[in-house]
Order: structure tokens, then sequence, then C-alpha cells
């Protein structure tokens, strides 16, 4: 019987294993068309990295560009009263994720915030919400979660 447990807490970790890597491949996985990339990543911010530049980005974070319903408060992808159950397709990025934050570049995230993210439901916000100045504020507000 002490076999059987063993056998039953092994397929547990491996299966627990396999999720975990799956869900970190789709995390890194690139959201901007691989024709662009080369262009999105060669974009830098053109903005100084300030704590007034910051507190600037998380004001729009939480206001104007209301990323915090759909990403939290704390960034973590967990927004406010939002049922969770009723989701179909990936929730919204954790930006706390070290790995995910490592990956991708700053010009990455503002060709996601001008074009949105495809296969997700994060849409398009330069220029409909955001300026490109206000955009690059909320990105290095997005980068403290990982803290840059």
């Amino acid at each position: 019987m002490r076999v059987g447990h063993l056998f039953l807490f092994a397929w547990v970790v491996v299966g627990g294993m396999a999720v975990a890597w799956s869900a970190d491949s789709e995390v890194l996985r690139p959201r901007v068309p691989i024709d662009q990339m080369e262009t999105a990543r060669a974009m830098t911010n053109p903005f100084t990295v300030t704590p007034e530049m910051r507190e600037k980005g998380k004001a729009l974070f939480e206001g104007k560009a209301f990323c915090r319903a759909c990403h939290g408060t704390d960034g973590k992808g967990l927004g406010m009263d939002l049922d969770y159950s009723t989701f179909k397709g990936p929730l919204p990025r954790n930006f706390t994720d070290k790995m995910w934050q490592q990956a991708r570049t700053d010009g990455e995230l503002f060709w996601i915030l001008k074009n949105g993210s495809p296969g997700t439901d994060m849409a398009s916000f330069i220029p409909l919400v955001l300026t490109e100045e206000e955009a690059w504020q909320v990105l290095t507000y997005v980068r403290s979660f990982g803290g840059r």
C-alpha cells in the first residue's frame, strides 16, 4: 500500500510540474508578431526613470488608464470585483512575475499598449486612452512591480 501512495504522490508532483511549466511558457510567449519584434525590442523609454515619473505612472494606472481594474492595485492580475469563473482565456498579466519582467523589453510593452495583446482581452490604449508619453509613464510604474 505504501508503494501505491508513493506512486500517487509522484504522479501528482510530476503533473503539477507539467502544469507549472505550461503556465510559465504561456507567460513568456511574446505577444508582438515576429515580423515586428526587432522594431519593438529596439524601442526604449525616452524618459528618465524618476520617482516622479513612477508616481505619474501610478496615477494613470489607477485612474485614466484604468489598468488596476484588471491587473489589480498590487499588479498581480486579479482586478477588482471580477468573477474569474466566467473568464475564458488567459487572465490579466501578473506584473509581479519576475520571469515575465525580465523576458519583456520596454519596447514590447509599449507595442502592446499601442496595439493590444493578441490572444488576450488587452485592448489598444494609445492614442484612444493614453498619449505616448503617458504610456511610458505607466510602463515605468508597471516595471516597479518587478523591483525596477
